[in-house]
This record gives structure tokens, sequence and C-alpha cells, in this order.
């Protein structure tokens, strides 16, 4: 297995993804944007895997290599590779489809439900997703709904919450991959997104409960393990 990793900020990086491509022996790509915004071709991976950031996909004008990484998404579809997208990551997936990005009527951030909407037995991703989970969120931004996708997930603040489209394409607004690291970083690096909101938790209540964890990740696994089958 063959990975690209689309990575926005080092703050923001596979979390709990990463041992699982580990066990699978995956060879990993990086293209870092705050390094070197170069993109490999889609025939040099199998899956491309986009990960988050602070930044919106309508920064275009201020980060003129969102362009590029939104022809690189829709080019790795059109190739049929498997491609996933976390928060910004399934924003960019909807803008490479042409679908809108825009903010969302509340931010989001903290450990809030997300309930599935897409019948289970309409796709193998829908069946990874249990009625109803507790999730991670950092996002202040939606998108709408790429042309084609099954919707799979809504929450009390944003209904789109996840999409798949076809065998092989999967975006999340939510945080499935996250860490007490991960959080931590999050909390360090972006303290302006913590105020006072319906749906915005302390750094307290997003980090008291370990378990909280375990449980994420297992859905994290269940939903990897259908998208490679």
């Amino acid at each position: 297995m063959r990975v690209q990793v689309l990575q926005h900020v080092p703050f923001e990086g596979l979390g709990a993804i990463e041992p699982w491509l580990a066990v699978r022996d995956a060879q990993i790509g990086w293209t870092r944007f705050f390094e070197d915004p170069r993109i490999p071709a889609p025939d040099a991976y199998d899956w491309l895997i986009v990960m988050g950031g602070p930044m919106s996909v309508n920064d275009e004008a201020a980060r003129p290599w969102l362009r590029d990484e939104k022809r690189a998404i829709a080019a790795a579809i059109g190739s049929g590779k498997t491609v996933l997208g976390v928060c910004l990551g399934a924003q960019l997936i909807a803008s490479a489809l042409g679908a809108n990005v825009k903010p969302g009527r509340e931010r989001e951030i903290g450990w809030f439900e997300i309930e599935r909407v897409a019948d289970p037995a309409a796709h193998p991703i829908a069946r990874a997703f249990p009625p109803r989970a507790e999730a991670f969120h950092w996002h202040g931004e939606t998108f709408e709904l790429p042309p084609g996708a099954l919707h799979l997930a809504r929450s009390e603040a944003c209904d789109a919450q996840a999409f798949v489209l076809g065998p092989r394409v999967v975006g999340m607004q939510f945080h499935l991959e996250t860490t007490p690291e991960s959080v931590a970083a999050l909390v360090r690096h972006c303290p302006e997104d913590l105020g006072a909101g319906r749906y915005v938790q302390s750094s307290d209540q997003m980090l008291r409960d370990a378990a909280r964890f375990a449980r994420l990740h297992e859905v994290l696994e269940a939903m990897l393990d259908a998208l490679e089958a």
C-alpha cells in the first residue's frame, strides 16, 4: 500500500491512522505544504489522505497552492484512487468536486455526538459507523455534498458531517484519528478558536476522559477496514 499524505500544518498529522497503516507496512509519502507544495501524480500512490488545517479552502488568493491541491485531489478521484479527507481535507474534496464550502451555522469544537443518516445497507462505509457515536470536532466551516455523494452522518450543530462517493472516496468533517497529543496541539496552536459558543468546549472538557479516544479509534479502524476492502 502506497499512501500520500497532504499535510497543511505541522500540528495536524495522521494521529491514530498511522498505526493502522504501520500494521499494513504502508509506504507513506508526505506533501507538507508549509515546506514544499509539490504533489506527486496519482500513479505514485494508491491512497491519498488529506488532513486538516486552520485555513479555508476558499483562501486561494493567500495560499495559491490550494488550487493545485484541489486539482490533484480531483485527479486522484478521477484515477480511481482511495481518497480520505479529514475536516479541511473533506472540505477540499467537496470543493475539488464543485461543491460549496461555507461558514457553518455554529463553530463545533470538542466532543459531540454524530448520527448516521445513511442506510447501512446502502454502502459498506455506512455499515462501519454505529447509529450514534461521540466524535471529536474542530471546525467552523462546512461543505455541501458533492454531486453523487451519499450523506453519511450529521450532528446537532452541523448537518453535513460525512459523505462517501463511490467505493473509494470518504470525507469526514470530524476527527476519528485524534489523540490526546493532537488535541493538546490544537489547543496550543489555535487558542483563538476557543471563544464562547454553544458547541465549543474548554481544553479541560476535551482532555479529561482518556477512554473517549479508544472508543473513537474503534470507529476509525472499522471505517478504514471498510475503505480498504
